[in-house]
């Protein structure tokens, strides 16, 4: 995936908000995370305020599984 391609699915799912949406932004990160390292997966964090949305902060590891 791309890292534009993901920056757009990311921002749907912090459109919505919500749990469904948040696990569904942490298989995205997972992703990013497994092609492009953690350094993108913080920017993108940071970029989408993430952080506020969902309450994700930067240096937290997205492994694919859904809590």
């Amino acid at each position: 995936m791309t890292l534009e391609r993901a920056r757009q699915l990311l921002k749907v799912q912090a459109g919505f908000g919500g749990f469904y949406n948040a696990n569904g932004s942490k298989l995205i990160l997972a992703e990013v995370s497994r092609e492009h390292g953690q350094a993108a997966v913080d920017q993108l964090i940071r970029e989408l305020e993430l952080e506020r949305i969902f309450g994700f902060t930067p240096g937290t590891v997205f492994d694919g599984g859904l809590k």
